[in-house]
């Protein structure tokens, strides 16, 4: 953890990896992390199967989501500020049309491997 979920247009396969490459770096970065425990997703999505205020394809918006343990506001404040350049530069669009939503997390409530978080952390 952390998970990031990209749900956007779809990239050519060198266009996602520079993009994987970049945004596990900065939330590294920003989440004090290594990139052993970062995982991102691309979620294809094409024109022709988003629409934005009810008009099919007129838009190329990306939605982001992180998934990670709960982290402070300046941790949250400092992933944005740097994944949101490097994902609008990545898909060509301005950072205006990016929605990064943090799906924070206690221990409590993600299990790996069927072992609650916490209950692996007081092992």
């Amino acid at each position: 953890m952390p998970f990031i979920e990209i749900i956007a247009p779809p990239l050519p396969e060198a266009a996602r990896q520079a993009v994987a490459s970049d945004i596990t770096a900065a939330l590294c970065t920003a989440f004090a992390v290594g990139p052993q425990t970062v995982t991102a997703y691309f979620i294809e999505v094409p024109a022709s199967h988003c629409a934005h205020a009810g008009v099919l394809g007129e838009t190329r918006r990306l939605f982001v989501k992180i998934h990670a343990y709960r982290r402070g506001v300046a941790e949250r404040r400092q992933a944005a500020a740097l994944l949101t350049p490097l994902l609008a530069a990545g898909y060509g669009v301005p950072a205006k049309a990016l929605a990064l939503y943090f799906l924070d997390r206690e221990p409590d409530e993600v299990a790996h491997a069927g072992v609650l978080a916490s209950d692996a952390v007081a092992a």
